[in-house]
C-alpha cells in the first residue's frame, strides 16, 4: 500500500484507505459495546423482577403465619419461613459476592465509584436497602468499555484452561450454592411426616440438556425426594448448571469462566456476571414458591368447575350400585398434556382427555400419564391406570330331552355368566372340574338326576349371584361297537373289503355324538366252519387271522368277540356276512 514505487499521492490515497479501515473498526466495536450496555441494562430490570417475584411469594407465606384462624397452617407456615431465611441468606452472599466482583473490576479499570445517584455517576445505588437486590448500575456512564486485560486478570489469571484468578472461586461458589438451595429445598417438605431429602451430586458435564436431565432425575430417585417436589427441584438444579469444560476459539478443554471472561470487554463481563445474579434470583424465586405452595392457598389456577360421576361399567338386575359424584375444577387456558399406552387421544377438552380403544382379550388395561402446569410454570406429572374387564357377547339354545349325564364318562360342560367377569359351576351328584375355559362332569349318584348351578361372580366387587339351577338325567354309558377294518356289526360285506382289514376297532356309531376312547386288550375270530379260530391281543390282526379271513367263503358268517377297556370296560362281539 505504501512502497517505494508508489507515488506520493497513491501513498497519499493508501494513508486515507487506512485510516478510514481505523474508523470503521472503532465504529463496529462502539456499536458491539453498547449492545452490551443495552443487554445488561434489561438483566437488571429482569433482576428486579425476579426480586419481586420471590418476595412476593414470601409476603403471602408471611400472612399465613400470622393467621391464627388455622393453627395447623400458621404451623406449618412458620416452620417454612425458617427455610426461606437459610434460602436468603445463602442467596444474599451470592449476590453481594458478584457485586463484589463488579466494583473491583470497574475501579481495576480506573472507573470513578465514588460518585453515587447523579446522572453521570456508573452508580445508581452501591448498596440497595435490600441485601438481594444487585447493584443498580448505568453502564453507559463507563469510560473504558472496551477494557478487557483488567477483567482478565482479576477472573482468569494467565490460562483459560486452568484459570486461578476470582473467577474460579466464583464458580465453586456458584456450584456449591446450586447443591445447598436444592438440598434445603427437599428436606423442608413437612407433608405425610416423611424425612425427605436430596443428595444434591456434582454435575457439570453432560451432553446436552436431555442428559442433563436424566441424570437429575436418576439423583432424585435416588434420594428420597417428595413426588410434588421433583420437577421444580429438576428445574431449579437445571438452571444453576453449566458445563465445566467447553471449546473455544479451537481450543479445546477449556474451562467456563475462560471462555467467559477471556478477552471479553468490562461492560460485556459486567453484563455476564449480572446475568448469573439472575440465574440465582430465578432459582431463588421458584424455590420460595414451592415452599409457599407447601400451605396451600393456590399452586394451580382454575376458571371452570365441571360435575363427574364414576361408578361400574357393567350392572346387572338387582345389583346394589355405588355412584361417587364430585366436582372437578380445571384451567381452560391451560390444557393438561395426556399420554396414553393401549389406546389413542382423541381429543383433549373441558380439562380432560377422551381416549378411545377397542375392547380385546377378557381384560383390557390402558395406562399414560397426565401432566399440567402450575402457576410458576413448573409441570405435575401424574400416572394413570384403567382396567376394564372385556365380556364376549354370546347367546345359548338349549335342548331339553338332551339334558343327560353319563356315568363313568367325562362329560364336557360350559357355562357363561352373562353380565358377569368370572363363571363358576357347582354341582349335586355330580363333581366338577375346571378344564380351560369349560368343566369336565363326572356323576358321582346312583340316582337318576343330578343338578349342576351356575353362578356369576363380579371381581370388581367380590359379589357373587346364583342365577339358575338346571337337572340332568343320569344314564348308563352306552355301548359300543366293534368294527373288522370299517365293517360295522350285522353288515354283509364282500370279499376284497374282508381281505383288506387289518384292525379291529371298538367305537361308537355316527348317531352317537360322545367321544369315549376305547382300547382292545384281546380278540378271537372264527370263520364259518374253520377247524379253529385265531386269537390274539391288540387292535392289529395277526398274520394268521388275516389267512383265517381270506379262507371265508360267500354266505359264510364272521363271528369276532373282544375285551376291551373305556369308560364302561367290557366284552363285546360282532357278525359279519360274507357276500
Amino acid at each position: 500500500m505504501a512502497g517505494g514505487k508508489e507515488t506520493p499521492r497513491q501513498k497519499m490515497i493508501g494513508m486515507m484507505y487506512l485510516v478510514l479501515t481505523a474508523l470503521l473498526a472503532l465504529n463496529v466495536s462502539k456499536t458491539i459495546l453498547d449492545a452490551f450496555v443495552a443487554i445488561e441494562e434489561n438483566i437488571q430490570i429482569a433482576n428486579e423482577n425476579e426480586w419481586q417475584r420471590g418476595d412476593e411469594k414470601l409476603s403471602e407465606l408471611k400472612a399465613s403465619a400470622q393467621d391464627a384462624t388455622v393453627p395447623e397452617t400458621q404451623a406449618k407456615a412458620k416452620k417454612l419461613l425458617k427455610t426461606i431465611e437459610q434460602i436468603d441468606g445463602l442467596t444474599a452472599a451470592r449476590i453481594r459476592e458478584i457485586d463484589a466482583l463488579k466494583m473491583e473490576i470497574l475501579e481495576a479499570c480506573g472507573e470513578d465509584t465514588k460518585s453515587i445517584g447523579s446522572k453521570e455517576s456508573i452508580l445508581a445505588m452501591k448498596y440497595p436497602d435490600q441485601p438481594l437486590k444487585p447493584i443498580r448500575m448505568r453502564l453507559e456512564q463507563v469510560q473504558n468499555k472496551e477494557a478487557y486485560d483488567e477483567p482478565m486478570r482479576i477472573m482468569i489469571g494467565e490460562d483459560i484452561t486452568r484459570p486461578t484468578g476470582k473467577g474460579m472461586t466464583l464458580w465453586n461458589n456458584y456450584n456449591q450454592y446450586r447443591n445447598q438451595l436444592t438440598t434445603l429445598v427437599a428436606s423442608s417438605n413437612p407433608s405425610d411426616g416423611g424425612k425427605y431429602f436430596f443428595k444434591a451430586p456434582k454435575i457439570n458435564t453432560f451432553k446436552d440438556q436431555k442428559d442433563l436431565s436424566a441424570q437429575i432425575m436418576k439423583s432424585i430417585k435416588a434420594s428420597n425426594v417428595h413426588p410434588d417436589d421433583q420437577e421444580a427441584i429438576k428445574k431449579i438444579y437445571a438452571g444453576l448448571t453449566k458445563p465445566e469444560r467447553v471449546e473455544a476459539q479451537g481450543v479445546k478443554n477449556v474451562h467456563w469462566i475462560g471462555k467467559t471472561f477471556d478477552h471479553a470487554p468490562s461492560v460485556a463481563v459486567l453484563a455476564s456476571l449480572s446475568s448469573l445474579q439472575k440465574e440465582i434470583l430465578t432459582a431463588r424465586a421458584d424455590a420460595v414458591s414451592l415452599i409457599r405452595q407447601r400451605v396451600g392457598g393456590g399452586e394451580f389456577s382454575f376458571n371452570k368447575i365441571i360435575p363427574l360421576a364414576y361408578g361400574p361399567e357393567v350392572a346387572n338386575s338387582g345389583d346394589e350400585v355405588e355412584i361417587q359424584v364430585l366436582m372437578a375444577a380445571y384451567d381452560s387456558d391451560r390444557k393438561p398434556t395426556i399420554t396414553v399406552s393401549g389406546g389413542s387421544l382423541r381429543e383433549t377438552r373441558e380439562g380432560k382427555g377422551y381416549i378411545t380403544a377397542r375392547g380385546s382379550g377378557s381384560e383390557m388395561k390402558l395406562s399414560g400419564t397426565i401432566t399440567i402446569t402450575n402457576k410458576s410454570g413448573i409441570p405435575r406429572t401424574l400416572p394413570w391406570e384403567k382396567n376394564i374387564k372385556i365380556m364376549k357377547p354370546q347367546g345359548a339354545v338349549s335342548l331339553p330331552e338332551m339334558n343327560v349325564l353319563y356315568r363313568t364318562y367325562d362329560n364336557k360342560v360350559q357355562g357363561v355368566a352373562s353380565g358377569y367377569d368370572q363363571t363358576i359351576l357347582s354341582g349335586e351328584g355330580v363333581n366338577l372340574i375346571k378344564s380351560g375355559n369349560q368343566y369336565v362332569a363326572r356323576v358321582n349318584t346312583t340316582g337318576r338326576t343330578a343338578t349342576i348351578k351356575i353362578s356369576g361372580k363380579n371381581n370388581a366387587t367380590g359379589k357373587t349371584e346364583s342365577l339358575g339351577t338346571f337337572s340332568y338325567r343320569v344314564m348308563n354309558l352306552p355301548k359300543p361297537s366293534l368294527y373288522l377294518g370299517s365293517i360295522e356289526n350285522g353288515a354283509t360285506s364282500d370279499k376284497p373289503t374282508i381281505n383288506a382289514a387289518k384292525m379291529l376297532n371298538v367305537r361308537y356309531p355316527e348317531g352317537i355324538a360322545l367321544e369315549a376312547k376305547y382300547e382292545i386288550v384281546s380278540w378271537e375270530i372264527q370263520v364259518g366252519n374253520a377247524p379253529r379260530p385265531a386269537k390274539g391281543t391288540g387292535k392289529v390282526l395277526s398274520k394268521e387271522a388275516t389267512d383265517l379271513l381270506k379262507q371265508a367263503r360267500p354266505n359264510d358268517n364272521i363271528s369276532i368277540t373282544a375285551k376291551f377297556k373305556g369308560p364302561n370296560n367290557g366284552f363285546i362281539g360282532s357278525t359279519i356276512k360274507v357276500r
